[in-house]
């Protein structure tokens, strides 16, 4: 049970992460005002991001497939999610308040990675002694 709640903590953060890459990667164009960005190189940037996106996504599934099994891959997806959040932080600190649009952008993602964080790390507490 404890295995299947961490996969299901896991999963959760999985598929966000995935969505938002399939996003960026299939129609970037929505979210290019929300990153002030325009044109074919803001499609490029943020299609380039996606593709990140899903080559970070490798140790979470390693994770989601066994907890407990491949636990140095959940604390790898913990770390990855930490400094996300970190990084973000850092960025949306020193923006200029007139940047209101990508100041939003930021925070939507700190709030994300925050949250994945904090349910990546209750998935490795649950599953830490799953078999």
């Amino acid at each position: 049970m404890r295995t299947w709640i961490g996969r299901a903590l896991i999963g959760a953060v999985l598929a966000m992460n995935l969505q938002c890459a399939v996003a960026f990667i299939i129609n970037p164009e929505p979210f290019l005002p929300a990153f002030e960005l325009a044109g074919v190189s803001g499609m490029a940037a943020l299609r380039g991001v996606g593709v990140l996106f899903v080559m970070w996504s490798v140790p979470y599934c390693l994770a989601l497939w066994h907890p407990a099994k491949y636990r140095l891959s959940l604390y790898e997806a913990i770390v990855m999610q930490f400094l996300g959040l970190a990084g973000e932080t850092a960025i949306f600190l020193g923006l200029p308040l007139e940047n209101q649009a990508l100041r939003n952008s930021l925070l939507r993602f700190i709030l994300f990675d925050g949250g994945g964080w904090l349910a990546l790390l209750a998935a490795a507490w649950i599953s830490r002694r799953a078999k």
